[in-house]
């Protein structure tokens, strides 16, 4: 079935020419600037609010750091903190929070096309090539048919999972506290940031794997993608899936299971929660399978946890979520690209299939690139953190790669170093939480103000020699 190519206009075209040829500071600054300045005064402006009075507890201390910290967590969909968010925020500063979390997970542009779309205006063209870059679209047709299902998707899945959880807490806290826990955690779990301002971090619901099946339901609804929900939807019209959906649901389904099965492996069933039934180890076993590799929330301590089972986590929270999606990490679609690339290679064939269809040269290299340039970005900020805490001799060497990480998937897990880094420490996690959630290849475009070149001429090949 063929669709219909809604190109732009020519009074829109030229209209975006005329505004290019302006020598306006905005105009000089690229699509990827753009995007990384439009998350920076998101989180600026959320830090001011959680510097106000009414955010926060007086009798407890608090710094700019702390604001700035909590406001770069939570816009980064991340989930780590320096203070506990149950105790030392208020109501209020709670709702801040949330907010933030939302605008993280769907994107600060998606509210600048919401307005667009309640005033009935019409989108020019480099705010649909914004659209279209946050949510790593193909074409500009998509960015405005894509946007109603994000915004519709959003709205029905963080609603279905509040009604669910409501009855749970309002039983457990009263109407006014359990409904804004239940709102709280349906947007965190959705938009895979990890927050919880449950009391001990939600420890008492691991002997009810409702809640627990309730919260993976919506981490891996928003870790899936927009995209994929979409073809999802629409298959019952069009009887077929894109290849990056089929690549990104056979990822995301090996990933859990493979992860339920090597936890069972590494913690035995959980035998370090004897106190539960076996039916409950195993569903929270599941959650960790689910959890940890996106959303960050743990139900149990990790000084209680196997080094395989850390070291285990530590790859499932790189490889993080789908492309599109409320998750960070490398994704699960460039994963899927690099196993079937060495697959290929191992059988000797050039061509690189899935599904009956052939991946482009471009796409693996994309998937390369991302890799080496991310791993590169690990190793850097590890070793930036060591400089500043490398002295605590409480925290060694795992402590660090952990936490670097978790804040670079934007899991919002830690082994513990979170509430004891340094203002240094802290600055370098928060630069990896933003990279993290803004994206290495946006960053780095960002930085090094890339653009596509074609070089008029090509040198001779010659070979060198490879391991």
């Amino acid at each position: 079935m063929s669709r219909k190519i809604e190109l732009p206009s020519a009074a829109e075209m030229k209209k975006f020419h005329n505004q290019s040829k302006r020598q306006t500071l905005w105009s000089k600054i690229s699509m990827p600037q753009r995007l990384t300045l439009g998350f920076l005064s998101v989180i600026t402006v959320g830090a001011g609010l959680l510097m106000l009075p009414i955010s926060h507890f007086g009798n407890l201390h608090h710094s700019f750091m702390n604001a700035l910290f909590t406001a770069t967590s939570a816009a980064s969909v991340t989930g780590l903190t320096v203070v506990n968010t149950a105790t030392h925020w208020t109501v209020f500063g709670q709702f801040v929070i949330m907010c933030l979390i939302e605008v993280g997970a769907l994107g600060f542009m998606s509210f600048s096309v919401l307005l667009f779309t309640a005033t009935r205006r019409q989108m020019d063209l480099r705010h649909r090539m914004m659209v279209q870059e946050i949510y790593s679209l193909e074409s500009l047709y998509d960015t405005r048919v894509v946007f109603g299902y994000v915004i519709k998707l959003s709205v029905v899945i963080q609603l279905v999972g509040a009604l669910c959880l409501a009855p749970i807490f309002i039983q457990d806290f009263g109407v006014k506290r359990g409904s804004f826990y239940a709102v709280f955690h349906a947007i965190s779990a959705f938009g895979n940031a990890g927050f919880t301002i449950l009391p001990d971090n939600g420890v008492a619901y691991t002997s009810r794997p409702l809640v627990l099946m309730i919260l993976a339901a919506l981490i891996i609804a928003g870790s899936l993608g927009f995209l994929v929900w979409r073809d999802i939807l629409l298959y019952r019209h069009t009887k077929r899936l894109s290849l990056h959906s089929k690549l990104a649901l056979v990822m995301t389904g090996s990933l859990i299971l493979g992860a339920w099965l090597l936890y069972e492996l590494t913690q035995r069933n959980l035998a370090i929660a004897h106190t539960l039934s076996p039916v409950n180890r195993v569903l929270n076993t599941l959650f960790m399978a689910i959890s940890y590799r996106t959303a960050g929330f743990s139900q149990f301590s990790f000084n209680h946890m196997s080094p395989a089972t850390i070291l285990l986590t530590m790859m499932l929270m790189y490889v993080g979520g789908t492309p599109g999606s409320t998750a960070g990490g490398l994704k699960t679609t460039t994963l899927g690209v690099l196993l079937l690339k060495t697959h290929a290679a191992l059988r000797g064939k050039k061509d690189v299939t899935f599904a009956h269809r052939r991946l482009t040269n471009e796409n693996i290299t994309r998937a390369l690139l991302l890799v080496f340039v991310s791993l590169v970005f690990l190793a850097l900020l590890s070793f930036l953190l060591l400089l500043t805490q490398g002295t605590d001799t409480h925290f060694g060497l795992e402590y660090i790669v952990f936490e670097v990480i978790s804040a670079f998937a934007t899991a919002g897990l830690t082994l513990g170093l979170t509430p004891h880094l340094t203002g240094f420490g802290q600055c370098v996690i928060m630069l990896t939480m933003f990279i993290g959630r803004v994206g290495v290849y946006t960053v780095m475009f960002s930085i090094l103000n890339v653009h596509g070149e074609h070089a008029p001429y090509q040198y001779p090949e010659e070979s060198v020699i490879i391991g």
